[in-house]
């Protein structure tokens, strides 16, 4: 099955054809490997987990991965490209009730889903109710701090909100009361993609991005952008980025930080 790349699904197969789209496959691979501490052994709800390759990779040391999206293709294509005998996938339905009992879960990942989510009230107790006693949350989202500009609604069609690290802990303090955060952020040359990115988007989307532009406008806008720049496609790794998995960094000194990495323990 072919799974059509939207920018916000991470296929890593169409992540290599430029220097900024290999930083982002690797940072996405590092926050897996993040978690692989909490998850090793553990019974793991893996909450929007896109294409599956994330939720198959912490399957080779968890108990069980139980691996979740509401988008029915993500579903379908995780499904017949990842197998393994502690690993399922399953569709959800958005801003619901997830259909778990209470306590089912000893690990709960959330990468790059908080920032798409409207009922994060529901969101983040649904997460705490099927989170045993003693559970951690690992929850990665895009820090806004460089991103965007003070005020400034997400450049990204697909995003509802971005974060601040202050606003992030905020929400998460009304359900949890153990929360460490760190950055995500990696060696100079490489960050520096990622920011000159930034810097170009945040001023291009102006003024569809300001405060007061209602939501239906900031989508059409952002779609028209999105059409007239075109689409990204698959193309094979170059092998010639000068920067690896070694070099992204989370930890709660790095800067400039990218993600906002959360854990959250029950």
């Amino acid at each position: 099955m072919h799974l059509e790349p939207t920018g916000e699904r991470m296929i890593t197969e169409a992540y290599h054809s430029t220097a900024a789209d290999h930083l982002i496959y690797l940072m996405h691979i590092a926050s897996y490997e993040f978690a692989m501490q909490f998850t090793a052994g553990k019974s793991v709800l893996d909450y929007g987990c896109g294409s599956g390759y994330g939720a198959d990779k912490i399957a080779d040391s968890a108990k069980t991965v139980t691996a979740v999206d509401v988008a029915a293709d993500a579903i379908e294509y995780a499904r017949s490209h990842f197998n393994k005998p502690n690993l399922d996938f399953r569709c959800v339905l958005p801003n619901a009730n997830l259909p778990f009992g209470d306590e089912s879960f000893e690990v709960v990942l959330s990468f790059q889903v908080f920032e798409h989510v409207t009922a994060t009230t529901l969101y983040l107790q649904e997460i705490k109710r099927v989170l045993s006693p003693g559970g951690v949350l690992v929850l990665i989202t895009p820090d806004r701090t460089e991103r965007l500009l003070p005020l400034q609604k997400p450049w990204n069609r697909w995003h509802v909100v971005e974060y601040s690290p202050t606003g992030l802990r905020k929400i998460l303090m009304q359900h949890f009361s153990n929360i460490d955060l760190y950055g995500m952020g990696t060696r100079n040359d490489a960050v520096q993609i990622e920011l000159r990115r930034y810097r170009r988007v945040k001023w291009l989307t102006l003024p569809g991005t300001l405060p007061f532009v209602p939501e239906t406008l900031r989508i059409r806008f952002l779609n028209l952008i999105h059409t007239m720049h075109g689409r990204r496609g698959t193309a094979p790794a170059s092998g010639n980025y000068p920067f690896g998995i070694g070099d992204i960094e989370i930890s709660k000194t790095a800067s400039p930080s990218v993600n906002i990495v959360s854990v959250c323990r029950r």
